[in-house]
């Protein structure tokens, strides 16, 4: 678990199963995703970010606002999978509601994201990709000290060609 000033970052529990279905249902969310995701899906995701928490002692986990006790999002870090560029390096992510985008939260969960990556999993570089088209992550990504490196950029091999969110950014930091 990590504390922030605004935020609980931590592993998702069976009773967060609704409210990360309720981030992938989100029609905004699901523009960048390639489609909201349905309850199955959703579950499906807990669970694998369950696994890898378990076998590698991080991984991605819910937002949860403090004022509120409310799971706003989700967040951490995960090695890339197989088959994408960059596997095995240990990526960031985040996907949050839409109704509390622009107040800062990725921000905030992101950089104590990166800060848990190089201090405590003792990273020496951390990636993130994005669609091309989704400035909002890649204004997240600059904000948190990360540089772009279009030499790295590819296309997603699991999104249809001719699809604007094909084509991905590579970002990086390192500590």
């Amino acid at each position: 678990m990590i504390e922030t000033e605004r935020l609980i970052l931590r592993p998702p529990v069976d009773g967060d199963r609704a409210a990360v279905a309720a981030i992938g249902a989100d029609p905004e969310v699901g523009r960048w995703l390639g489609g909201v995701r349905d309850r199955a899906a959703s579950d499906l995701l807990v669970d694998r970010c369950l696994e890898h928490l378990e076998r590698f002692g991080f991984g991605i986990g819910v937002i949860e606002r403090k004022a509120d006790r409310r799971v706003i999002g989700m967040a951490g870090l995960g090695y890339v999978p197989d088959g994408l560029p960059e596997e095995g390096e240990v990526e960031i992510g985040w996907r949050l509601l839409s109704e509390v985008w622009g107040q800062g939260y990725a921000t905030e969960a992101a950089r104590a994201w990166l800060a848990e990556g190089f201090q405590k999993i003792g990273a020496t570089e951390i990636v993130a990709f994005t669609a091309r088209i989704n400035v909002a992550s890649q204004k997240v990504m600059r904000r948190i000290g990360m540089v772009a490196t279009p030499d790295r950029d590819f296309d997603h091999p699991l999104v249809a060609e001719g699809d604007p969110l094909r084509p991905h950014v590579t970002w990086i930091a390192r500590p």
